[in-house]
């Protein structure tokens, strides 16, 4: 087996839930996850100045991990720099993330989906383009959060989250209308599945919650050779963790130690 690694990127620790579903379908390969954390939170970044920014990262990673494909498991990173990726590096594969809208329409009853999103994904073309490609049918409502992601990270790190804050963050998902009420949103944010269950917790009542991780982990499955042995070779060769900020604290390398990721050596 080729020993060339996934890399898993994101602004933080949002791909960690896409780390966990690729282990299951690919157990036999190696991933390295890299957390831009001097960037984050990548809501509020210039287009331009974000997208320059990520090639750039994009241009040191690839020269110094030689993944066999690329993961951006970040809504606001695909929406933004994809088609730059693939004609920077045309040899390496990327595989997206792009909110989970057409599933949405296909599944709810109620025809009324919201999509929780930052700020960034929210106001970009390509998610009103989804929409009106697959959910002409649905009344969507798009919901930016400013403040989720960083909830979601703080959880991560502390254990805890501000309930309150969760319930007001997802308020403007849930809508009544014509007798009908909300019946899926989609998670567009891979930091969001974190909290879903504070989510369900805070909510004025039950719905679906549209989680992307399995559909982006099959598709980076879909893309590799498909011959694999049954033990990883190279197992002694750990799965591994880079930070782009040289400010890491104790509880950002204790999450990526409890996913089974060691600090890259610098």
């Amino acid at each position: 087996m080729n020993e060339r690694p996934i890399l898993m990127f994101d602004s933080g620790v949002g791909g960690l839930t896409v780390l966990r579903e690729a282990r299951v379908l690919m157990p036999d390969r190696r991933f390295v996850y890299v957390a831009d954390d001097a960037g984050f939170p990548y809501g509020a970044w210039e287009e331009n100045a974000l997208r320059a920014r990520i090639v750039s990262l994009f241009a040191r990673l690839i020269e110094e991990h030689d993944p066999e494909i690329a993961v951006i498991a970040c809504n606001t990173a695909s929406t933004v720099v994809m088609a730059d990726l693939r004609a920077a590096f045309p040899n390496t594969p990327f595989v997206g993330t792009v909110p989970a809208i057409k599933p949405a329409a296909e599944r709810t009853r109620s025809g009324l989906v919201s999509v929780l999103a930052t700020p960034g994904t929210v106001k970009r073309q390509y998610t009103r383009d989804l929409i009106r490609e697959w959910a002409t049918k649905c009344h969507v409502r798009l919901v930016g959060s400013d403040r989720l992601a960083q909830l979601s990270e703080t959880y991560m790190r502390e254990g805890f989250v501000d309930e309150e804050a969760v319930r007001t963050e997802i308020a403007p998902c849930f809508v009544e209308q014509d007798g009908k009420r909300t019946d899926i949103v989609v998670l567009a944010c891979t930091h969001y599945p974190f909290l879903v269950n504070r989510m369900r917790k805070t909510a004025p009542w039950p719905v679906d919650w549209l989680d992307p991780a399995e559909a982006i982990a099959r598709r980076a499955l879909s893309l590799l050779r498909p011959a694999r042995p049954l033990v990883r070779e190279g197992a002694d060769k750990p799965d591994l963790v880079v930070f782009t900020s040289d400010r890491a604290d104790t509880a950002m390398v204790k999450l990526a130690r409890g996913f089974g990721l060691a600090p890259a050596a610098k």
